[in-house]
């Protein structure tokens, strides 16, 4: 049986809620890869046909930071609705742009994979009462158990979804207030009250404990802020019953439009990481198992949600109640920057590389990612001078060329692309020198790593 049906972004699909079971017999489970070896780890459940259970499997991966003695949160990212976004959150815990922000706070960072068809209904899983949320929460704990971290399941969430997963990132502030320091909601937004056309998605409350969490309605002005008729058309007037309905009570909600994209990304990640930062230095507790940390407010920014400047509360001219929030003066600058070109501005540059090894004409290293800009490309110098850039040219169609590619969702392409360079004009029995440099998106080089010499041969 089957019927087509508005979803939380206004687009138009296909439910085959009758029909799930007999979809998911015909495929097999989706093939995970990379693999989950320390600090990564990863849990998969079955379908359930019991009512109010998860309909399809799912993984769940989660990286946790090497070192870290006792997490303090959860860093989730939460991809969107069909076959190919779900695919793309097996590698959501490998970009290491997130694990910069996680690593900071000592949380881990996690990504959930459904197992949903491309036809069938996608409200199964991003409406958290539909079992998601039951699943999510018992894969903490599985998690936690399997990392040797048993309080995962306890901690704080940071929620960040695209798409149907802002839907389900937002229906998790609404149904656990007291768990979320703060929701990034790319393109995506729960339901607050009954609207003509969006059949077959079930409206959630509005719980005073929501209105403290900070969340950020974020979307592309082709989705139906400039852009009309078109396919994503209806995301921007859902997202504005939203803001409004949250807003108009006082809650801690800003827009934040893209003025360059649609329901791709785009270079959302350049404003969501920094405000996802200065949410969590602000509300997570420095003793895991305390209580959030209320988020301050007296030092908030206010600006018209399609607007492209922010003013300080107290000199804002507008109705405060209708207004965009934003949490510091440090945020309503970026914001203001991301709003007209994405272009947020960045002035440090990212950490050096590191265990730089040389195995042959075969180069390997490790590093992190810029927190504010990520990671675009490395420099690799031979004997002190320039010898290559790795890629030679990014690839990312959303956006910034970024190191590890994007998919639609934000997550890295499959396969990772490994930190590896083969010099294949080294000199033949000289003892060549190398240096590693790490370039970020916003152009800025790292200090060169330490130098590496090839290994002798065994």
């Amino acid at each position: 049986m089957s019927r087509t049906a508005v979803n939380c972004c206004g687009v138009a699909y296909l439910l085959l809620v009758a029909g799930a079971s007999e979809l998911l017999a015909q495929k097999p489970p989706y093939d995970v890869f990379p693999p989950a070896e320390p600090p990564y780890y990863r849990v998969r459940y079955e379908a359930s046909n019991k009512p109010g259970e998860l309909v399809y499997p799912v993984n769940y991966t989660v990286w946790i930071p090497p070192g870290v003695k006792t997490l303090r949160g959860v860093v989730v990212h939460q991809h969107g609705c069909g076959e190919g976004s779900c695919k793309s959150g097996l590698t959501g815990a490998y970009d290491l742009h997130w694990q910069a922000l996680a690593k900071k706070h000592d949380c881990a960072l996690l990504s959930p994979s459904y197992e949903q068809p491309e036809k069938a209904d996608c409200q199964m899983w991003c409406d958290p009462r539909n079992g998601s949320d039951a699943a999510f929460r018992k894969g903490l704990a599985d998690l936690g158990a399997k990392s040797g971290h048993p309080e995962l399941a306890r901690v704080p969430w940071a929620l960040w979804g695209h798409s149907g997963g802002g839907h389900w990132a937002g229906g998790m502030v609404l149904l656990h207030p007291d768990r979320v320091a703060a929701a990034w909601l790319r393109s995506g937004v729960p339901l607050l009250k009954a609207e003509p056309g969006r059949t077959g998605i079930k409206v959630h409350a509005l719980p005073d404990a929501a209105l403290k969490v900070p969340m950020m309605c974020n979307l592309g002005t082709k989705e139906g802020v400039t852009v009309k008729g078109d396919r994503f058309s209806g995301v921007w007037p859902a997202n504005e019953v939203f803001f409004n309905e949250v807003r108009g009570k006082g809650g801690l909600v800003g827009v934040a439009v893209d003025p360059l994209s649609s329901h791709d990304c785009g270079n959302q990640r350049y404003l969501a990481v920094p405000w996802l930062d200065a949410c969590l230095s602000a509300r997570l507790p420095k003793a895991a198992g305390d209580p959030l940390i209320a988020m301050p407010t007296d030092k908030a920014w206010l600006a018209p949600p399609t607007g492209t400047e922010a003013a300080p509360v107290a000199k804002y001219t507008g109705e405060p109640l209708k207004a965009a929030w934003l949490p510091n003066e440090a945020m309503a600058k970026a914001w203001t920057e991301y709003v007209k070109d994405t272009k947020v501005t960045d002035t440090t540059p990212p950490p050096a590389p590191t265990n730089v090894r040389v195995q042959g004409n075969t180069l390997t290293w490790a590093a992190e990612a810029d927190l504010e800009s990520g990671l675009a490309s490395f420099v690799i110098e031979r004997d002190g001078q320039f010898l290559a850039n790795v890629p030679e040219g990014g690839k990312n169609p959303f956006g910034r060329p970024i190191f590890q590619n994007l998919q639609y969702s934000d997550t890295p392409t499959q396969p990772l692309v490994p930190m590896q360079f083969t010099d294949t004009k080294a000199e033949p029995g000289k003892k060549h020198t190398y240096r590693v440099i790490a370039v970020n998106t916003a152009g800025l080089k790292s200090k060169p790593s330490a130098e590496a010499t090839p290994a002798p041969a065994k």
